[in-house]
């Protein structure tokens, strides 16, 4: 693979990053799995999206406070090295690149799922061989080509989300396309038991889903290695991207409920595809599934890229294989991309044998994984502001609002979803296979990792020197 070098290549812009993180959290958790949580929750399922939508906004908050003030490759598994402890960020890293690698699965399963809409007849799994093959391509290719490939085909799927709100809107306000009888608005949403149709039970059964659908926005923080200006490129999309996607979320799935009744949508395919199908607008479904269709190919990218450049952050840190590390002469991690299509072709197997029940499996498993990691990022920034009030340094120049009350409730919501998957008995899988994960990476930490000299990680902090007055220093960080 020709030579190697000693860092990353930037080539990523605050474009490329926003859409990025759009091409994680907006993909399969809402074209696909969005039908699962509309089943378990009824229309309340748009609260869930917001409660969680706003702890997940907090979580990004923190993650962008410390990538600015430490903009390295490997992101929060190196926050949590530093901040926490190298078993941490051990844990930290290699959940994060599971999670990755459970989702990019999901993601290939929808993928063939949407394909056999328009092609009953194929099996599955060709599909899901083909698209590994096109995704591990363009992640070897240099950084700025992988950038330019996301944003068009995160730009493909935004524009179809806006065009599905306004058309839906429309459907809402003229009625196009329904049957006389219909009552398009909060007449059909609530027709059928109310906004809390499955009650207060059937709100917590969704947030699994709900918390699936979010996960990989932290990818934003793991860009930081590779972006042109991260002082500049990963506050713009802190700030805009979780809030665009909880407008798309919500505004979407309200639209959708409001013109066809939830409790009518089976889940066999993506609910919009049903939807617009059953409405028998003219190759409106054909035009929807080619758009979940590049969703997928988007949300496999992204998921693609997070896991290789975080297992590329723990191989630099002697928490990996050390040719994880090793460069392309484009500046890319192969050996990390090589893994990930190793695990994806898993994923050709694993769909050839449990066709029906395997999204529903990953989407809990890797909910698990999702939450964990949000966890660790939280705690990592709590310890990092401890130091920073402790030591007297500068204040960050792009601190989480409302700190410390909103950094306390983001985790305490965080532990509530973990203790929800165990809970809940179509969910208990996911905390079983989570639990054997963390006692994994503690056996491959105690006899692979410790006791081979890595300290904690010493990263650089790219804040201005601090002001001389400490308690200032934290009052102005508490205020941004």
């Amino acid at each position: 693979m020709a030579q190697f070098t000693q860092a990353l290549a930037r080539g990523l812009n605050v474009r490329h990053i926003r859409f990025m993180a759009l091409g994680s959290a907006i993909g399969t958790g809402l074209f696909y799995g969005s039908a699962a949580a509309i089943q378990a929750a009824g229309p309340a399922v748009l609260l869930a999206y917001m409660i969680g939508g706003a702890a997940v906004f907090l979580v990004m908050r923190a993650l962008g406070e410390m990538a600015v003030r430490h903009p390295v490759s490997g992101s929060f598994g190196q926050y949590a090295s530093r901040y926490l402890g190298p078993f941490a960020g051990f844990i930290t890293g290699w959940t994060f690149a599971f999670e990755m690698a459970i989702v990019a699965i999901a993601d290939v399963t929808a993928f063939g799922i949407y394909m056999g809409f328009w092609f009953p007849e194929v099996p599955r799994w060709i599909w899901i061989l083909a698209v590994v093959f096109l995704i591990a391509a363009l992640n070897l290719m240099r950084v700025k080509v992988f950038g330019e490939a996301e944003f068009w085909l995160s730009i493909v799927k935004v524009g179809a989300i806006i065009a599905m709100i306004l058309g839906g809107a429309a459907i809402v306000a003229f009625g196009f396309g329904l049957p006389d009888a219909a009552n398009p608005g909060l007449g059909t949403m609530l027709g059928e038991g109310g906004f809390f149709a499955n009650g207060f039970w059937g709100l917590l059964a969704s947030f699994s889903i709900v918390m699936f659908a979010f996960g990989g926005i932290e990818t934003i923080g793991i860009t930081a290695g590779e972006a042109e200006n991260p002082k500049n490129a990963i506050p713009a999309a802190v700030n805009t991207v979780p809030v665009r996607i909880l407008l798309f979320y919500v505004c979407t799935l309200a639209v959708l409920m409001m013109i066809f009744p939830w409790n009518q949508i089976d889940g066999e395919t993506s609910p919009f595809v049903q939807i617009f199908d059953a409405l028998g607008i003219p190759a409106a479904a054909h035009i929807l599934n080619a758009v979940v269709i590049t969703a997928a190919l988007s949300a496999i990218n992204s998921d693609t890229f997070g896991a290789g450049r975080m297992m590329y952050g723990l191989a630099q840190q002697g928490q990996a294989p050390a040719s994880f590390a090793k460069i392309s002469r484009h500046g890319v991690p192969w050996m990390t991309v090589a893994t990930m299509t190793a695990v994806l072709l898993a994923g050709v197997v694993l769909n050839a044998l449990l066709p029906e029940s395997l999204f529903t499996i990953i989407a809990s498993i890797a909910t698990f994984a999702t939450v964990w990691v949000w966890l660790m990022i939280l705690l990592s920034h709590i310890a990092m502001k401890r130091e920073i009030r402790r030591k007297g340094l500068a204040a960050s120049e792009f601190g989480v609002p409302f700190w410390p009350v909103a950094s306390y409730a983001a985790l305490a919501f965080m532990v509530f979803i973990v203790v929800l998957l165990g809970v809940m008995p179509d969910t208990r899988v996911a905390m079983v296979v989570g639990v054997v994960w963390i006692g994994l990476l503690f056996v491959a930490y105690r006899f692979g990792v410790k006791g081979k000299g890595h300290a904690r990680a010493e990263l650089v902090d790219q804040t201005a020197a601090a002001p001389a007055d400490p308690a200032g220093a934290e009052q102005i960080n508490a205020g941004r």
